[in-house]
């Protein structure tokens, strides 16, 4: 979010991608199935995942939003936004 916001006060003609869960409670049931991180550090990234959501849903924040609820689906997705000219 805050590189969005950085990257859209330079020259460069970017493109701009958010990758959203399909809710922050999916997002914490992951991030608690991997096992690897700590309690503060899965607190610390769900609310970051939170003013996250919220700023995608600012008007020009993002060029393309994809809700990553089906990994095929979000993967063809993400392949039509890099490469939007080549046949899937």
């Amino acid at each position: 979010m805050e590189g969005v916001k950085q990257v859209k006060k330079t020259d460069l003609n970017a493109r701009f991608l958010f990758l959203q869960p399909p809710s922050v409670e999916i997002l914490e049931k992951r991030l608690r199935g991997r096992g690897t991180d700590k309690e503060e550090d899965i607190k610390a990234r769900l609310a970051q995942a939170e003013k996250e959501i919220a700023y995608s849903k600012t008007p020009g924040a993002h060029d393309q939003l994809i809700i990553n609820d089906d990994l095929e689906k979000a993967w063809q997705e993400f392949k039509a936004f890099c490469v939007p000219n080549e046949s899937t």
